[in-house]
C-alpha cells in the first residue's frame, strides 16, 4: 500500500502594496524636506518672541508656537534636516566600520577572526542604548557626541552580519572559479564577494533607520544629545515637556513627525526585505 505524502506549501504572505507606496512617497517627501525644508520655513526656527508664546495652531502658525514664541512648524521643518542628517551620518559610519571588520574577520586567518569577533561580541553583549548613553555622557552633551556615541555602539551588529554573509559567499562556485583563475584577493573582494553580499546590508540599513533616529532623539530628550534651542526633534520634545497641558502642540507635532518617519522607514524596510531576500520572494501574494 503506497502512501501519498502531500507537501503543503507555506501560506502566502499578505502585504499591502498601497501601504508600501505611501511609505515610499513619505520617505521621498522627508528627503526633500531634509534638503530644502529650512529654505521654505515661514519663520526663523530660532527666533524668540515672548509675545507670541504658546499660541495654538492657526493660519499664521500652522503648528502653533512654543513657550518662547518660536514657530513650531518652522522648527519641525528644520528638525527634519538635523535629525535625518544625523541618522544618515551614523549609518554611513556604522557601515564603514561594520563592513570593514566583518570582511576582515571572514577573509582573515583564524587569529584575526577570533580577535575581531570577540571585540564584536563585547559590543553586542551590552545594551546599545546604555552604551551609547555612556559614550555621550563621557564626550559631553551635544549632537556630535550623540552621533559618535550611537555609531560607536551600532557597528557590531553589521560586523557580525557581514562576516556571516561573506563567509557564505566566498564558498560560492563563481568565487572559487575566480580564485582558480588567479584573481587577486582584493579584486575578488571588490568585484565578487562584496557586491553579492549587499542584499542583506540593504535590508538591515533600511530597517535600522527608525531605530537609529529614535536613539539619537532619545539621547537629545534626556539631555545627552542635541541641546535646546536646537530644532532637533528629540530636543524639541524635551523643551516642550513642561507644557503638555497648556501647549500640547509644541510637543505633539515633532513627536508626530518622528512617528511618521519611523513607520515609513519600517514599511520601506519590509518592502526591501521582501524583494531582496530570495527566500521571501516565493509565495508572496501579489
Amino acid at each position: 500500500m503506497s502512501l501519498k505524502i502531500a507537501l503543503r506549501r507555506p501560506p502566502k504572505r499578505r502585504r499591502s502594496p498601497l501601504a508600501e507606496r505611501i511609505a515610499l512617497v513619505v520617505i521621498a517627501l522627508l528627503v526633500l524636506l531634509a534638503v530644502f525644508g529650512p529654505s521654505f520655513a515661514p519663520y526663523d526656527p530660532l527666533k524668540v518672541d515672548l509675545a507670541l508664546a504658546l499660541l495654538p495652531p492657526s493660519p499664521d502658525h500652522w503648528f502653533g508656537t512654543d513657550m518662547n514664541g518660536r514657530d513650531v512648524f518652522s522648527r519641525t521643518l528644520a528638525g527634519a534636516q538635523i535629525t535625518l542628517s544625523a541618522t544618515a551620518f551614523v549609518l554611513v559610519v556604522t557601515l564603514i566600520i561594520g563592513v570593514t571588520v566583518g570582511t576582515a574577520a571572514a577573509l582573515g586567518n583564524r587569529v584575526v577572526d577570533e580577535i575581531l569577533m570577540r571585540i564584536t561580541d563585547v559590543g553586542l553583549a551590552l545594551p546599545s542604548i546604555i552604551l551609547a548613553l555612556g559614550f555621550a555622557v563621557a564626550l559631553g552633551p551635544g549632537l556630535l557626541s550623540a552621533i559618535i556615541a550611537v555609531a560607536a555602539t551600532w557597528w557590531p551588529g553589521y560586523a557580525r552580519l557581514v562576516r556571516s554573509v561573506v563567509r557564505e559567499v566566498r564558498h560560492a562556485d563563481y568565487v572559487e572559479a575566480a580564485t582558480a583563475l588567479g584573481v587577486s584577493r582584493w579584486r575578488l573582494v571588490r568585484k565578487h564577494i562584496l557586491p553579492n553580499s549587499l542584499d542583506a546590508i540593504y535590508v538591515q540599513v533600511t530597517l535600522d533607520v527608525a531605530s537609529v533616529m529614535l536613539v539619537i532623539s532619545g539621547l537629545s530628550f534626556i539631555g545627552a544629545g542635541a541641546q535646546v534651542p536646537s530644532p532637533e526633534w528629540g530636543a524639541m520634545i524635551a523643551g516642550a515637556a513642561g507644557n503638555v497641558t497648556n501647549g500640547w502642540w509644541s510637543l505633539f507635532f515633532p513627536g508626530l513627525a518622528m512617528m511618521i518617519t519611523a513607520m515609513a522607514f519600517n514599511l520601506a524596510g519590509d518592502w526591501v526585505r521582501v524583494r531582496r531576500d530570495p527566500t521571501l520572494r516565493d509565495g508572496i501574494a501579489r
